[in-house]
C-alpha cells in the first residue's frame, strides 16, 4: 500500500520515482533506524512529555536529514553502485538521474533541514553544522577507510545531541551515553548490511569493517551490541529509568541474539535480514521509554 501510494506520485509528474528512489522513500529502514534513537533523547529530555513541536520537528528532520543523506550517498557512489547486485538499478546508477540533480536534492533537504533547526534554539542550531558535516563525508570515507560504519554512527547520532538540546535547553554529560550506546549500535548493524555486500565489495576496493573484522564479524557485531546495550544500563541509572526501560532492552536483546543466530552461514541474504531486523531493537527501546514515563505519572 505504501509503496503504491508513492509510485502514484509519477501521475504528477514522470520522474517522481527516480527522486523517490534517489531519497529512499521507498525503503524507509533507514529513516526507522535514525528516528528510534531520536526518540529516545527527545522523550527523556522531556521526562516522558516531549513538546508536540519538537515531535514535529525531529521526525520531519530525521525523513529530510536520512533523504539528503541517501542523495549525498548515492552522488558519491556513482560510480561504484553499477558494479553491485543489491544497488545497479539505482537512479544514479543507471542515469535517470544525473549527478548535478543528485546535489542539488541535497542541498534543498539540507536547506530544508536548517529550517526546521531554526524553529528550536541556538544550541541546537551549532551542533547541527556538526551533523550536516558528518553526513556529507560519510559516503567517501568508504574509499579512504575501512572503518566508514564510525563515520556513519557518528551522523547518525547527532540527531541525539540535537533533539536534547532543543528539549532540554543544554547537554549534560550523561546524555554522551546515549550518543556512544548509538554510535556502537550503529556500527553493528551497518557491518551486517555492509556483509551482504562484502563479495563485491572485495571485487571493486570498497573498504567496510565487515572486510576488516573478517571471520570475527558476527562476533565482534555481537560484542558491541553488548557494548551498546550496558551504555543503555547506564543511561537508565543517570536518567532514573525503572523497570519498563529494562524489559525495553532485554527486548532488544532478545533481537540481537536472533540476529547472532540467524546468520550463523555468513550469506548475504541472512546479513541482510539481520540489518534489517535492527529497527525492532531500537523500537523496543523507545516502547520502553514511552511506557517507563507514563507508569511513573500515573
Amino acid at each position: 500500500m505504501y509503496l503504491k501510494i508513492l509510485r502514484s506520485a509519477n501521475a504528477i509528474h514522470p520522474r517522481a520515482w527516480d527522486f523517490i528512489q534517489l531519497m529512499r522513500w521507498d525503503r524507509p529502514i533507514g529513516i526507522y533506524l535514525l528516528l528510534w534513537p531520536t526518540l529516545w533523547s527527545l522523550w527523556i529530555a522531556g521526562q516522558g512529555s516531549p513538546s508536540l513541536n519538537n515531535v514535529v520537528i525531529f521526525v520531519l528532520g530525521v525523513i529530510l536529514m536520512r533523504s539528503a543523506g541517501c542523495a549525498i550517498n548515492d552522488f558519491a557512489d556513482r560510480k561504484i553502485d553499477g558494479h553491485i547486485s543489491r544497488t545497479k538499478e539505482r537512479p544514479l546508477a543507471t542515469g535517470r538521474v544525473k549527478p548535478k540533480e543528485a546535489l542539488i536534492t541535497f542541498t534543498i533537504l539540507i536547506s530544508l533541514s536548517f529550517g526546521l533547526v531554526l524553529l528550536t534554539n541556538q544550541l541546537t542550531f551549532y551542533w547541527a553544522f556538526l551533523a550536516v558535516f558528518l553526513a556529507a563525508l560519510y559516503p567517501f570515507t568508504k574509499r579512504y577507510t575501512y572503518y566508514p560504519q564510525l563515520f556513519l554512527g557518528a551522523a547518525y547520532s547527532c540527531s541525539i545531541i540535537l533533539a536534547f538540546t532543543a528539549q532540554a535547553g543544554d547537554l549534560p554529560k550523561e546524555v554522551w551515553l546515549i550518543y556512544i550506546a548509538n554510535l556502537l549500535w550503529t556500527i553493528a548493524y551497518d557491518t551486517y548490511y555492509a556483509m551482504s555486500d562484502r563479495e563485491d565489495d572485495l571485487k571493486i576496493g570498497v573498504k567496510s569493517t565487515a572486510i576488516v573484522f573478517g571471520d570475527a564479524d558476527r562476533v565482534i557485531i555481537l560484542t558491541l551490541q553488548v557494548c551498546a546495550l550496558l551504555c543503555l544500563v547506564l543511561v537508565g541509572q543517570n536518567f532514573a529509568l525503572g523497570i519498563y526501560f529494562y524489559i525495553g532492552l532485554l527486548a532488544a536483546a532478545a533481537c540481537f541474539t536472533w540476529e547472532f543466530y540467524s546468520t550463523r552461514e555468513r550469506d548475504a541474504q541472512s546479513s541482510l535480514k539481520a540489518f534489517l531486523h535492527n529497527h525492532w531493537a531500537g523500537l523496543a527501546i523507545f516502547l520502553g521509554i514511552v511506557t517507563d514515563y507514563a507508569l511513573a505519572s500515573v
